[in-house]
């Protein structure tokens, strides 16, 4: 008997239930380049050439979608200017600034921690594998025939 209390029932979200639409928010909040673009348009309105150089790796198109996404879901704006070139530049929404404290957060946890992170994942990548609790034959002698 599950005896969780459903926080829908009460007008509220639990993540936890597959349905939940705040999985959709974490999903769109875990992305690194989610998470990199807010952190720098933390410090206020930049154009995408600005962000592309900040986003340091980011490819053209995984940034123009990234931004599309943040903007289809409110955490950023998207202004243009009718100029030769066009202009366009981007900003955080209020949204977007409520979600930055807590992104920040973890971006500070990331980078603090990564080289602690790193370091578990080698020594877990050189230990011995374990061997598969099928993989070692049964001796004959603890065979029995009843």
């Amino acid at each position: 008997m599950d005896t969780a209390l459903d926080l829908r029932e009460h007008g509220g979200a639990d993540a936890y239930f597959r349905d939940c639409p705040s999985r959709m928010v974490l999903d769109l909040l875990a992305n690194k380049w989610t998470m990199l673009a807010i952190s720098a348009l933390g410090a206020g309105r930049l154009r995408h050439g600005e962000l592309r150089r900040r986003l340091d790796g980011v490819s053209p198109k995984m940034l123009s979608q990234t931004l599309r996404t943040l903007e289809r879901h409110g955490l950023i704006s998207r202004t243009q200017y009718p100029t030769i070139p066009p202009q366009v530049d981007y900003q955080l929404t209020a949204l977007g600034e409520s979600v930055r404290a807590p992104m920040a957060s973890v971006k500070a946890w990331a980078e603090e921690h990564a080289d602690e992170l790193t370091d578990a994942r080698r020594t877990y990548d050189d230990r011995e594998p374990p061997t598969p609790w099928y993989g070692s034959p049964i001796p004959a002698s603890r065979l029995s025939r009843s």
